[in-house]
């Protein structure tokens, strides 16, 4: 056993060069002295425009943009704001934020405002505090091309929150950053009052990464969210106290409602994701695997819904520009824990219509939209007027590029969804759709310095029905400030 043992360590230190292992007991980055770098305080001014056919703007327009664009067929934004980016990674504490309002009209002709980004963000050695409304990506895929995660994707409008923990991976103690940790808890407001009012959002995740600078690395990450508390217009008051907290947090039944009794206070979603990453000098790959779960918790591979998830695999790579980035992903959530929530008498714990709830009757959205993928439609389309997700059964192919061809930067993407209703025994193909977009961005420095974006899309299908559309961006950056 023992000369096994040393077999595997002499492999593993074999398929790196000695001085790339790291010997510092804890290697967090972190050291004394003065930064190199600077502070520097930002602001920004945009101006946007979208026209398209059909009833709505083609679904890569709209989706995945914070809530940023409007699904109407004819839009234009104005942004404006002031931003600080984090600067100094190896001194003990760093500081960023943004206060960045958009100002939109569309038709038919209506006018909204709102703060895109209004946030703080503190970290004090390894530790972070986030206060504001920042959007909530916790994604260990590449954002810029994957369709997006199950929980938080950047789909809807990010909600005011408060986050405590790690943000980011860093090396526990004594094991040399071949060992890392991060997680988190947050507390926020669903301030959209769609259907419940003053309810509250809890998020917690937790990850572990081995591997650190040896060429494969395994990750293991788990999310636990929940819509809780709140006034109802059907039962009022449904709890909003420290008790109530306490059975959320611990996914545990109480409450003064039959449904909160018998199952788990609150309306919880749940994720889990495994990732394989091998890295090169210059290139790296990602193959990722995850889960989705509604019900009582089980480790992935496990459980009723084991056939639910998004799988993919992800390159990137630093020598070539023209192809900096590919992502294939597979999304089937048409398991949902089997058929029958119960029959005969007998509780099967399935139909599980991801998204939706009995008492939180508009679900895992916000403003109308999902906080998860997109690609579980949100109530936004629904053209009866529902609040409710109305197809939550999806089985999605996803692929994405990205590059950079003589400064033009671009992003190409392409998804085609089969979608099945929510009827959990029935195998119909209710409606299909395939969603392109080119997007193309270009800083010109001899235009005073503007940077010029083209984004291209379309809809083929009877989901959202045939539609083409353009939308067209204009940025001027510049310092206020530095020091």
């Amino acid at each position: 056993m023992k000369s096994k043992l040393l077999l595997i360590g002499l492999l593993l230190c074999s398929v790196v060069h000695a001085h790339e292992l790291s010997w510092n007991w804890w290697p967090t980055g972190i050291q004394d002295g003065v930064s190199p770098r600077e502070d520097t305080l930002r602001w920004t001014v945009g101006l946007s425009g979208l026209a398209s056919s059909g009833q709505y703007a083609p679904f890569w327009l709209t989706s995945n943009t914070y809530g940023d664009v409007s699904t109407s067929p004819f839009s234009g934004n104005l942004t404006a704001g002031i931003y600080k980016t984090a600067a100094h990674p190896e001194r003990w504490w760093d500081v960023d934020g943004a206060v960045i309002l958009t100002g939109r009209v569309q038709h038919p002709a209506s006018g909204t405002g709102y703060f895109n980004q209004l946030y703080a963000h503190l970290r004090l050695y390894i530790f972070d505090i986030t206060a504001g409304i920042k959007p909530m990506i916790y994604e260990m895929q590449d954002t810029a091309l994957s369709m997006g995660s199950m929980i938080f994707s950047g789909n809807s409008h990010p909600l005011p929150h408060v986050t405590i923990g790690i943000d980011r991976y860093v090396p526990f103690p004594g094991c040399y950053g071949y060992f890392e940790i991060k997680g988190g808890i947050t507390h926020g407001w669903f301030a959209d009052n769609v259907y419940m009012r003053h309810s509250y959002l809890h998020h917690k995740f937790a990850a572990i990464r081995l591997g650190g600078r040896l060429p494969v690395n395994v990750s293991y990450e788990f999310h636990h969210a929940a819509q809780w508390g709140g006034i109802s217009p059907v039962y009022g008051d449904i709890g909003s106290d420290w008790s109530a907290f306490k059975h959320v947090f611990m996914a545990q039944s109480g409450g003064t409602m039959y449904n909160d009794r018998m199952n788990a206070q609150g309306n919880h979603v749940g994720s889990q994701q495994l990732m394989l990453t091998v890295k090169g000098r210059q290139w790296e790959v990602h193959a990722y695997w995850q889960n989705f779960f509604e019900d009582n918790f089980a480790f992935i591979g496990n459980g009723q819904n084991i056939t639910d998830g998004l799988w993919g695999i992800s390159m990137k790579q630093r020598r070539w520009p023209f192809i900096q980035g590919f992502t294939y992903e597979f999304l089937n959530t048409t398991g949902q824990s089997g058929p029958w929530h119960d029959r005969d008498g007998l509780c099967y714990a399935g139909d599980d219509r991801y998204y939706q709830n009995v008492i939180f009757q508009n679900g895992w959205n916000y403003f109308y939209r999902s906080l998860g993928t997109p690609f579980i439609t949100s109530p936004i389309y629904n053209e009866d007027g529902t609040i409710h997700t109305l197809n939550s059964r999806v089985r999605v192919h996803h692929i994405g590029v990205r590059g950079d061809i003589y400064g033009f930067q671009y992003r190409f993407k392409a998804s085609y969804a089969r979608n099945y209703g929510n009827d959990n025994t029935s195998r119909a193909v209710l409606s299909t759709n395939t969603a392109l977009l080119l997007e193309v961005h270009k800083h010109v420095e001899q235009a005073w310095g503007l940077d010029f974006g083209l984004r291209l899309a379309a809809d083929i299908g009877d989901q959202f029905g045939n539609s083409f559309g353009a939308q067209i961006t204009i940025r001027k950056n510049g310092i206020i400030a530095q020091w």
